[in-house]
């Protein structure tokens, strides 16, 4: 059966609808969610009458005299909607909601570090399509995520615990876990000093698989994953589970390929 249109929504889009904003533009602040209320106003071709706060004095005035507690407000055919995410359910648009669990981060750092490594290939050898490449994608990963760990520690360290099995039983590894993986990064990215990168690598990311894999395919549980950082809403799983295979697979064949040079010496 075919939803009944919503009258609001077809009267808000409406070009001839004006609507009037309230919102603060102080020499030393603009609200940010005023100058996205605004523009979200106008994609939806609004007449609009928008109506600065100046003052701080003129803003709490202005609170107190319509019983409201933020602003901006937006006011629609002299209705009062409310502010930016009030605007936003008017309209039938969807509100993000910031406790939700999501892989964006993770799709994102993953289609940024590929895309890096693509053209540093091309910059070096002419061609995106090499093995180089491949090394490159993963060494570039691992440093963006350990610059995402590396930005608040403590965050890190607090979320780490949840469910890393050598953490659990020595707190200071969940400190030093970033920093390991960020110089096995750099290192793999530089080709200098194997003797050192490969056994990390191979360290952090073979108990970070087993920790990750008890945890979430065996215990079950239901987690969020500190892969980028301690704020993150990525869910422990798949994704986590990846970025430890990806450090085991780039030392075991770095190994090889030292065994291979090895042989052919």
């Amino acid at each position: 059966m075919a939803q009944a249109a919503n009258p609001r929504l077809k009267n808000a889009k409406s070009a001839s609808k004006t609507a009037t904003i309230y919102r603060m533009a102080m020499p030393g602040h603009i609200c940010p969610y005023g100058l996205k209320a605004l523009d979200l106003l106008k994609r939806n071709r609004f007449a609009i009458e928008d109506h600065w706060l100046t003052t701080r004095a003129q803003t709490d005035a202005f609170k107190k005299t319509n019983n409201v507690a933020t602003t901006p407000q937006i006011y629609i055919g002299g209705e009062r909607i409310g502010g930016y995410d009030d605007l936003r359910r008017y309209l039938g648009l969807k509100i993000a909601d910031p406790k939700a669990t999501t892989y964006l981060p993770v799709m994102t750092l993953f289609s940024m570090t590929a895309l890096m490594a693509l053209a540093a290939s091309f910059a070096a050898y002419g061609t995106p399509a090499t093995i180089r490449a491949g090394e490159w994608f993963i060494a570039f990963s691992m440093c963006t995520l350990a610059m995402l760990k590396l930005q608040n520690v403590d965050k890190f360290a607090t979320m780490f615990l949840n469910y890393d099995l050598l953490a659990q039983h020595w707190v200071g590894y969940s400190r030093i876990y970033p920093f390991a993986e960020g110089v096995a990064g750099v290192l793999m990215i530089a080709g200098v000093l194997n003797w050192l990168s490969i056994p990390l690598a191979l360290f952090i990311g073979g108990i970070g698989a087993v920790s990750v894999f008890k945890a979430v395919y065996i215990d079950r549980r239901e987690l969020k994953c500190a892969c980028v950082g301690g704020d993150s809403n990525v869910p422990l799983g798949f994704v986590s589970f990846t970025e430890n295979i990806m450090m085991i697979a780039m030392a075991i064949w770095m190994l090889s390929g030292i065994h291979a040079m090895r042989a052919a010496a």
